[in-house]
Formats: structure tokens, C-alpha cells, sequence
């Protein structure tokens, strides 16, 4: 059995440029639009750090708005999970512009207290914007995927009731993070973790159910859809925090990320096809297809539509995390 998960970074540009109108709010009513045809659900990893800041310092009018999208995602059956840029904790916004905090760009790497302050506001912000003081979110994503270290934001994270984290890209690798999820290539398509998210744990205090990747040559990572998004936002993330490094691109096979956004449906359509081949030859078990996309670079609608009605076609079911999690995954204790 196969179950695709959508799953959207909502967010503007990590350094802080752009509106929430045209990067977060226009493009998710248009791909909610479209899921809604297939009556199919998606993850909302909500910036929450971000969206508060914006708030405090009213940089932009339409903050109120996020609120009210998040409730009628919620409403129409969407999961609503928790994301973090964590160097906008401490931003400041000044002269019409926003300095942001790099020295926190690795949330594995600060001291324990700070990571909490940090992920409970976030969660409160998600709480008063659903108007719901009971609401913790099942699922995270790290910002910049940063899940190592692993032991102290696993542990924040599982103390506030979060279950699931979709950070790891398999094969992927940063060095100017420290990150290095080639070893967790080995592992299933979940697993639950302890202190290194690549390491499966079957009595850790989280489940990692990791971005789907396939091994590609590195040039098919210079497809035009891609190229193009990615000469759109270069201006406009100078300055973000993401160390380059050509290393981490040098090597003849490359981990291509299961990108709704970036990759053209026939790419889609092939990656869907190869896990449905896999999965043929072990029929008994489980497998997980995790897709990411982000607001700021969701322009083609009529690739996701056509996705999805291949996926029906093929008797693929779209899930969340939260049903994932209740049908599928034994509880954490």
C-alpha cells in the first residue's frame, strides 16, 4: 500500500522580503482550490515564528489574514503543523526592513531553554490563531531541515506533544549545517528516533517520516521549472542563511526532493511510478510518500491538479501525518 502526504512550507523568503499576500496567502487559496476537487488533504507547516514577528511589528497588513486562512484550512480538513525559522526569533524590523538573527539558524545547536521558549511561543501563536487553546500540532519540519544535533529539539519537541517530524531528505547532505542524512538512506520510510534522527530507535521518543527522494544524476536537478523558480528568488534570498557549499552538489548522483512545485508533472508522475514498482515487489508493506512544496513558489496548478488525478487513477490515497499517525503507527509512549 502506497499514501502520499502533501506537505507545504508556508512562509514568505527566509531573509524576510516579500508580502504575505503574494507569497503565502494567494498561492495556498489556489492550491487548496485544487485539492479540494479531489476532496484531498494537505499539511500546513506554518511558520509560526515568522507570522508572530510580522504581527508585533505589523510589517504587513495582512497579517490577520493568516489567521483566518489557517482556520478555514483546518476547517476544510487540512492538517495544521508546526514549522521554524528559528533566526526569526530575535528579528527586529527597522528602516522598513528585517534583520534577522543567523546566529540561530541551527535550532539542534542552542541551548535547551532557548529551543523551548522558542517552540512553545510558536505553538501558542498556532493555538491563538485557531483560536484553540488546546491545539498541538502532530508534525514539524525544521527550518533549513536542520534535525542535528538531534537530542535536545527531539526532546522539546516530544515534551510538547509533537509525534512526527519530516525534516530528513535521505541521501541529502549541508555541511555548512552539519548535516548529513546519507546513513539514514538504509531506513525504511518511517522510523522512530532518539538522539540522531538518521539512527532508527524502536523505543524512541519521535517518528521520522522523511521527505521522498530518489537518486538522480545531477543533471536532472537542471530541469527548466526548477531553474526558472530558482532565478525568480535568487534576489530575493540574499542573504538567508543556507551555506553553499559545491561539495554537497559534487558527486554524480544527487537526492532529488519530491517537490510538487519544482518538478514538472511527468517527473512526479515518474517518481510515483518507480515507488509503485517497489512497492509491487514487497506487496505487505507500508510506503509513505512524503511530497514538500512551499507557498513562495507555487505557481502551476494544473501539475498538482494532474498529479492528483494520476494518483486516483493509480489507487494512490492522499493522508496526513495526524491519520497517519492514528491508523497506521503505533503510539509513542
Amino acid at each position: 500500500m502506497i499514501e502520499c502526504i502533501f506537505t507545504l512550507d508556508y512562509e514568505i523568503y527566509g531573509n524576510g522580503l516579500g508580502s504575505l499576500k503574494d507569497l503565502v496567502l494567494e498561492p495556498t487559496r489556489q492550491l487548496a482550490d485544487v485539492f479540494h476537487e479531489f476532496s484531498a488533504p494537505f499539511v500546513v507547516f506554518t511558520e509560526a515564528v515568522e507570522f508572530a514577528k510580522m504581527e508585533e511589528a505589523q510589517s504587513d497588513p495582512d497579517t490577520a489574514q493568516v489567521r483566518a486562512q489557517l482556520r478555514e484550512l483546518r476547517a476544510a480538513g487540512h492538517e495544521i503543523a508546526l514549522h521554524l525559522h528559528p533566526w526569526w526569533s530575535n528579528a527586529r524590523y527597522e528602516g522598513g526592513r528585517w534583520h534577522l538573527d543567523w546566529s540561530e539558524r541551527s535550532i539542534g545547536t542552542l541551548r535547551p531553554e532557548r529551543v523551548e521558549a522558542i517552540v512553545s511561543a510558536a505553538i501558542n501563536y498556532l493555538r491563538e490563531g485557531l483560536a484553540d487553546p488546546n491545539f498541538t500540532p502532530v508534525s514539524f519540519r525544521s527550518g533549513l531541515w536542520a534535525m542535528q544535533p538531534t537530542p535536545v529539539i527531539a526532546k522539546v519537541l516530544a515534551k510538547n506533544g509533537v509525534r512526527v517530524d519530516s525534516s530528513v531528505f535521505k541521501g541529502g547532505r549541508v555541511r555548512g549545517l552539519g548535516l548529513d542524512y546519507r546513513p539514514s538512506a538504509a531506513n525504511g520510510c518511517f522510523w522512530r528516533f532518539d538522539s540522531d534522527v538518521n539512527i532508527p530507535n524502536h523505543s524512541g521518543i519521535l517518528y521520522e517520516v522523511p521527505i521522498h527522494t530518489q537518486m538522480v544524476p545531477f543533471w536532472q536537478m537542471l530541469g527548466r521549472k526548477r531553474l526558472k523558480l530558482q532565478s525568480k528568488t535568487r534576489n530575493a534570498s540574499q542573504g538567508s542563511p543556507l551555506p553553499r557549499d559545491l561539495r554537497d552538489y559534487a558527486r554524480f548522483r544527487y537526492p532529488q526532493k519530491f517537490d510538487f512545485c519544482r518538478l514538472s508533472f511527468e517527473e512526479m508522475r515518474d517518481s510515483v511510478e518507480k515507488a509503485i514498482k517497489l512497492q509491487e515487489k514487497q506487496p505487505n508493506e507500508r510506503n509513505f510518500l512524503v511530497a514538500i512544496g512551499h507557498s513562495k513558489d507555487f505557481v502551476d496548478s494544473e501539475s498538482v491538479r494532474r498529479l492528483l488525478g494520476f494518483l486516483k487513477n493509480r489507487s494512490v490515497s492522499v493522508t496526513t501525518f495526524s491519520r497517519l499517525l492514528s491508523e497506521h503507527l503505533s503510539p509513542l509512549t
